[in-house]
């Protein structure tokens, strides 16, 4: 089972090596460790690792918490492909086919910012929706700026593309909400989709 962890580890030498150890001593496999933030003396990391057998997310969170000096802030199953290069993938397909640059780039996102379903909105209705995502979506003020909102069932990433009057929406349901870091990630995705759609 592929899961991802989010991690906050004292931002010290050896702290990154004690999850390490933890992480293998449980018996998963990192693929990916992918540094969110290094702040106030701490760091916010992403790691993506094969997980033998079906563990819970409880389970994985529970094990971790032993280590100390580190909080678990989120443990969630993804469909990302660590090693691969999802992003120049994507920009590869739009750039073959720019007049499906939105209905692709919704099919991308989930597995590329680790989330369930994405969709794209104008005018209130859904023009481009991945599998998973609901044929009607309800967005609330649409932000005129990248954002998050996280609500009781679903944490989702708002990214307005202003050049076709539309909104990319991604949704997470397990997890924590969307990190600055994936929302300036998946914004810059969006901007180059957008541009490349405009050819």
């Amino acid at each position: 089972m592929l899961l991802r962890l989010r991690v906050s580890l004292p931002d010290r030498p050896g702290a990154l090596g004690q999850v390490a150890r933890a992480l293998g001593a449980l018996g998963a496999d990192i693929l990916q460790v992918t540094v969110l933030e290094r702040e106030s003396g701490r760091a916010v990391d992403d790691f993506t690792v094969s997980w033998p057998g079906a563990a819970t997310t409880d389970e994985v969170r529970d094990r971790l918490s032993a280590v100390p000096g580190i909080r678990i802030e989120g443990v969630w199953t993804t469909r990302e492909v660590p090693g691969s290069a999802p992003d120049y993938d994507l920009l590869m397909h739009v750039a073959a086919e720019p007049g499906r640059a939105f209905a692709t780039l919704v099919d991308a996102l989930p597995g590329l910012c680790g989330a369930e379903w994405s969709l794209a909105m104008s005018g209130g209705e859904v023009r481009h929706a991945s599998l998973s995502a609901p044929a009607a979506f309800d967005l609330d003020e649409p932000p005129l700026r990248a954002a998050t909102r996280v609500s009781e069932k679903l944490r989702l990433m708002l990214l307005p593309v202003s050049a076709h009057d539309m909104h990319v929406v991604v949704a997470r349901s397990e997890g924590p909400g969307f990190h600055r870091a994936e929302v300036e990630r998946a914004a810059r995705i969006v901007d180059v989709v957008s541009a490349l759609s405009l050819r």
